[in-house]
């Protein structure tokens, strides 16, 4: 699924009465399901009363949902196709805006290995800078915007209409770290209920004060400096132009570990360099890599959650016959992996001359004496 270039302008924008207009105060709730349900006929949120505070409420099926627009999880395909649309929409709208942002932790992983979302996520996740989050919650609050998108699922590639809506969470003028409220706005697919996770970067006021002018933190308790983020660099992501955080390499093995740029093999999946793409195992391919000796994680393999991917949990008595996924990723060498894995490591600790200014290419990562200044910056944060 991807946008046509010749419609990437919204058809319309309109505004949503919400309940986040409560004269000042913060709403304890997001928009009634009466206001902007689209398909399903009862809301599915989850509501938790052990969190009054706490904005957006998930389904009551998936984490991963926004229980006032889906009734039920997408399949694999379905799920693939809806996040890249979601992707190209949010990017093409906040270029439209002029908002800062950029894409981080699993989708800058995704990035970093394909420039497209990681075929077993289940949402994406962006940032924003302080300004951009206060203009949106001014000016874009529960605008819904329309695109024309064309449907690769379909024999026709047909055209349909898609609609998004922005949320700004009402808490997101709390700067201080809030474990229900972290999550300070969201672009929801008002068709199927998934959604962009977009939270704010701030100054971190507390650790300035201790002498760590350039400190950064998140309301989800990630915290940063300024140089991990600044400049941003120019890239793309699911075709479409987007920015990403100037250390994106120290980024990703802080969060993830060193294994994570290198690591070949991963949920259910083989990465493939000649196609720079992901590609999903059928478990007889999985085996035979296996008794060929490489070695998996012990969670690698996820049969109940392949079979409830693609329905195949009713007959999963042989998982060689019965599990149906996409096509295989092809045969492999048997040096393959060992040279796959030699180029991400080699990939991930290129060094390169940090420029004075300006937004910069995702062609190289950090340098040594940039390593060195993270970790005495953190030692001192310790400290």
């Amino acid at each position: 699924m991807r946008l046509r270039f010749g419609a990437l302008a919204y058809s319309f924008v309109f505004f949503l009465r919400t309940a986040a207009s409560t004269h000042g105060r913060f709403a304890t709730r997001d928009a009634p399901f009466d206001q902007v349900r689209e398909i399903p006929e009862r809301s599915h949120q989850d509501a938790d009363e052990d969190e009054p505070e706490k904005y957006f409420h998930e389904s009551t099926f998936s984490m991963h949902y926004d229980g006032r627009f889906a009734d039920k999880q997408l399949n694999y395909n379905e799920r693939r196709s809806s996040l890249t649309a979601l992707m190209q929409t949010y990017v093409s709208t906040m270029n439209d805006i002029g908002a800062e942002t950029w894409i981080m932790h699993g989708s800058l992983l995704g990035w970093y290995w394909s420039r497209k979302t990681l075929p077993w996520d289940l949402d994406i996740d962006v940032m924003v800078s302080e300004q951009s989050i206060h203009h949106l919650a001014n000016y874009y609050n529960m605008t819904v915007h329309t695109f024309s998108l064309s449907d690769r699922n379909t024999e026709d590639g047909e055209n349909r209409s898609s609609s998004y809506m922005l949320e700004i969470n009402p808490h997101y003028t709390n700067s201080t770290l809030d474990s229900v409220n972290k999550i300070d706005a969201r672009w929801i697919d008002t068709s199927t209920g998934l959604f962009i996770d977009i939270t704010t970067l701030r100054r971190n006021s507390t650790a300035q004060a201790l002498g760590c002018p350039d400190a950064m933190m998140v309301k989800d308790t990630h915290h940063y400096n300024y140089d991990d983020i600044f400049p941003l660099r120019q890239s793309t992501f699911e075709g479409y132009p987007v920015q990403i955080p100037y250390a994106y390499a120290e980024l990703l093995m802080e969060e993830y570990g060193a294994k994570a740029l290198s690591e070949v093999y991963f949920q259910n999946h083989r990465f493939d360099p000649g196609r720079g793409e992901w590609m999903a195992l059928r478990y007889a391919e999985f085996v035979r890599l296996r008794d060929e000796g490489v070695v998996f994680d012990a969670k690698f393999w996820d049969a109940g959650a392949i079979c409830k991917d693609f329905g195949t949990c009713g007959n999963y008595r042989n998982p060689v016959d019965s599990v149906s996924l996409p096509a295989s990723s092809g045969e492999r060498d048997g040096d393959e992996d060992e040279n796959e894995t030699a180029v991400h490591s080699q990939q991930a600790t290129a060094e390169h001359n940090k420029p004075s200014s300006g937004a910069q290419t995702e062609d190289s990562v950090l340098s040594s004496r940039l390593l060195e200044q993270r970790r005495r910056a953190s030692q001192r944060w310790q400290a």
